[in-house]
């Protein structure tokens, strides 16, 4: 690898998603191949340029790639100082986020220009990096996965999809009251309810003004805040509600509540220092 060239890759555990590969290539030049996954590509720094079916093809800045399985494909940097890309490898299966009667459609057209589904994609990159997220990740795909399929077969983007089911919403939440701490996938939960996952982000979204997956968070971070004001530490702390780790915890309680769990605790006064109007020390 040259220097300056540099790659990430990994292996989510989230259905749908067979490897996360992150890379800025300045010289690597790929060859003609195939893959047995859908490649959805989208392009941080540079451009780059490839073939799919003999038929020349390009990635600016603000392009959705996706070129279907088994279907030769080559790719370089398009600008002299290279390029830097984030990757998602898809299953490309009948239950898996496209089935097969996507790959006419996105070897005839795969380069996207839709702003949104590229937001969606890096949303759901950033979900992707972080261990314990699992479920905002695979509700971020079942909508990157929506929005694929309403561009790759332009006839569904303006038939009306199902309409947010409030019961549905309200059968997902008492799903996720019951398993703050162990949790449960998307996936889970939409064999549970008989739903689409997509469906079921939707309706609970819909009716609650929340994503499932920050509903779940911020109850944990409820059921944290109640123990570090307890005197539990952060890493026991993190285990009891259900997060990945201590960083997982430090992540989301800091985004809800404005300060690492740490900190907070540390604002907890000591006994010996909780006074009653009358003077008179409250007792621990």
């Amino acid at each position: 690898m040259a220097a300056g060239e540099e790659i990430t890759a990994w292996r989510p555990a989230v259905r749908g998603v067979t490897e996360v590969f992150h890379a800025h290539f300045t010289h690597h030049a790929y060859p003609m191949h195939v893959h047995d996954t859908w490649t959805l590509l989208i392009v941080d720094e540079g451009a780059v340029r490839y073939d799919l079916e003999r038929n020349p093809h390009g990635t600016p800045l603000g392009t959705v790639s996706l070129l279907p399985p088994q279907v030769p494909h080559n790719g370089s940097a398009a600008t002299p100082d290279g390029f830097r890309k984030r990757v998602l490898y898809l299953e490309a299966t009948e239950d898996g986020p496209l089935d097969a009667s996507f790959i006419g459609p996105a070897a005839d057209a795969p380069d996207l220009v839709d702003p949104l589904l590229r937001r969606r994609i890096g949303q759901l990159h950033t979900a992707l990096a972080h261990p314990g997220d699992e479920l905002e990740a695979a509700a971020r795909l079942a909508l990157v996965a929506e929005r694929l399929r309403e561009r790759l077969r332009p006839r569904l983007a303006g038939a009306a999809g199902p309409a947010p089911d409030r019961r549905i919403a309200g059968a997902l939440r008492e799903l996720l009251d019951a398993r703050v701490v162990e949790g449960l996938t998307l996936e889970e939960a939409a064999a549970l309810l008989h739903a689409h996952p997509a469906h079921l982000v939707r309706s609970f979204t819909a009716a609650y003004g929340i994503a499932p997956h920050q509903y779940l968070m911020a109850r944990r971070v409820d059921r944290a805040r109640r123990l570090l004001l307890d005197g539990r530490p952060p890493g026991e702390t993190a285990a009891a509600c259900g997060f990945y780790d201590q960083s997982h915890l430090n992540r989301h309680f800091k985004r809800v509540v404005g300060v690492p769990p740490g900190r907070y605790a540390l604002s907890r006064p000591h006994p010996c220092h909780r006074y009653r109007r009358s003077g008179r020390p409250v007792p621990p």
